[in-house]
């Protein structure tokens, strides 16, 4: 039985996020903006999503309310099945932070700080212990194994990004949230990172929700979602798009 049907299996669906008529205003009057109008979709057990649009499409406030991070004007928000609008700031900070991961275009990680203790640290602030099987797999798919002991300043871009990643990863999370992740790094490293992003969601399951500009990046994912002044003017798997992608800018073949 794969992860996918295990996770269907016992939970009844294999849904994690569902966005029902998700709408975001700010400001009012002349200053009002709708950042996101009726916004509905859903992300699959394994899944990995692309967020795209041009600037002010509404993707990265689309992440921010899908993540908890942020709260919609109007419209549902479920977790895996628990309705985030439901929750108190104490229980949603609990739901981030056992049911959801984060990857940032910034590493964030502390610079006086090895690199497991970097990793480590989420769990330990929660007083949780970490499966050391998972964490065994999860810097073994990242290839970090050799670089836990060292701190920062001592890792490349990439490799900082890997274990921010790891951090992300280790506390086996529903969803993780990657917003612009392979800002910060050159194209070899950004190749690699979601190179390893794919692989965690075919060969574990992970689902994976990623805000991203580059055509190329989205192109690594499973599906592409495309925003245009706050609502999803595209929602397909990503052999589409990229066949289209490929037409426009004359990539594809003969």
């Amino acid at each position: 039985m794969s992860v996918t049907e295990w996770w269907h299996s016992a939970t009844g669906t294999d849904h994690v996020i569902e966005a029902r008529g998700v709408t975001k205003v700010y400001g009012q009057g002349e200053a009002r903006v709708v950042a996101l109008d009726g916004v509905s979709l859903t992300i699959r057990k394994g899944e990995f999503a692309a967020i795209m649009g041009p600037s002010g499409s509404g993707k990265s406030t689309l992440l921010h309310c899908l993540a908890g991070l942020d709260s919609p004007t109007s419209g549902q928000i479920l977790i895996t099945g628990i309705d985030l609008a439901a929750m108190n700031d104490k229980r949603l900070t609990q739901v981030r932070r056992d049911k959801l991961g984060f990857i940032f275009q910034s590493f964030n990680l502390l610079p006086s700080l090895t690199a497991e203790d970097n990793i480590l640290l989420p769990m330990r602030l929660a007083h949780r212990k970490p499966d050391k099987a998972w964490f065994e797999a999860v810097i073994t798919t990242l290839g970090i194994g050799d670089r836990l002991t060292h701190k920062p300043n001592e890792l490349s871009g990439g490799q900082q990004q890997r274990v921010a990643v790891a951090r992300a990863l280790v506390g086996r999370p529903d969803v993780i949230f990657a917003d612009e992740p392979t800002g910060a790094l050159d194209t070899a490293s950004a190749a690699n990172l979601l190179e390893t992003l794919a692989r965690m969601c075919e060969t574990l399951g992970q689902t994976i929700v990623m805000v991203t500009h580059d055509e190329d990046a989205a192109a690594t994912t499973t599906r592409i979602i495309r925003l245009r002044d706050g609502h999803v003017i595209d929602d397909a798997p990503v052999s589409r798009h990229v066949g289209a992608h490929a037409r426009v800018t004359g990539t594809g073949g003969c």
